[in-house]
């Protein structure tokens, strides 16, 4: 989900770099855009979490690669300890971007 997320976020993301990039005024209309719209915040903070999830279960993936987690209790552990870790990066950005 957080992979699919990201993929679509990208478009809002790629546009607003193609608006920074076009001119002096389309730079200023894209920052203004991603500082004082609501809608366009509420975006980059869903992308920002979506990232966050995906990093931070990405390296329980490559723990668990090497061997260690593997087991049913510490699985969960691991998918606890990953769900914690990333609220509160999450929050974190939220207070970030707000």
């Amino acid at each position: 989900m957080t992979g699919l997320a990201l993929f679509f976020g990208a478009f809002f993301m790629l546009y607003a770099l193609g608006m920074s990039l076009e001119s002096e005024q389309g730079f200023e209309a894209a920052a203004q855009m991603l500082t004082e719209s609501f809608f366009a915040r509420l975006i980059a903070w869903g992308l920002v979490s979506a990232l966050l999830y995906h990093f931070f279960a990405g390296i329980k993936h490559l723990v668990m690669d090497f061997g260690h987690c593997e087991e049913l209790e510490s699985g969960k552990m691991a998918a606890k300890v990953t769900l914690v870790v990333s609220a509160v990066s999450i929050l974190l950005a939220g207070v970030w971007i707000w």
